[in-house]
């Protein structure tokens, strides 16, 4: 088989779009938000994942004990969805990347799970989505 010249391999490499803004993640590595830009690149678009962190820190600077539901101006807006889109990526990352968000990921679930209430009827998980859908917010 024949040697691919460096150049041929070289093109192959996945390169980030210019003139995109990207926010930054914080408390991230460098090479996890190198793989977050990638999979965002190719599979949602930039910036999802710190929309999505965005959206929890807002939930979550709200007063009190328990989330609020009636504070959702849009559909699509729910911490829930935000969840879903970190999952999304997760799903994507390499083992190193996905174990670094992981920790803040694993954070978000702490304190959603502390500033929910269980459902009281029972919810299919496989057909709504993950656990996160099961919780309840106060209204």
């Amino acid at each position: 088989m024949p040697r691919r010249r460096p150049k041929a391999v070289r093109d192959e490499w996945w390169r980030p779009r210019r003139h995109v803004v990207v926010r930054r993640i914080r408390g991230v590595s460098a090479r996890t938000r190198a793989a977050v830009r990638r999979v965002e690149d190719e599979r949602m678009w930039p910036g999802a994942v710190a929309d999505a962190l965005d959206r929890f820190e807002g939930a979550f600077g709200q007063p009190g004990r328990y989330l609020n539901a009636s504070t959702v101006w849009q559909p699509g807006l729910e911490v829930e969805y935000a969840r879903d889109d970190l999952e999304e990526v997760m799903l994507h990352l390499p083992r190193g990347a996905r174990r670094d968000l992981g920790r803040l990921v694993a954070r978000i679930d702490d304190e959603f799970e502390r500033r929910t209430l269980p459902n009281p009827w029972p919810v299919n998980a496989s057909t709504v989505g993950g656990w996160w859908w099961s919780r309840i917010r106060e209204h």
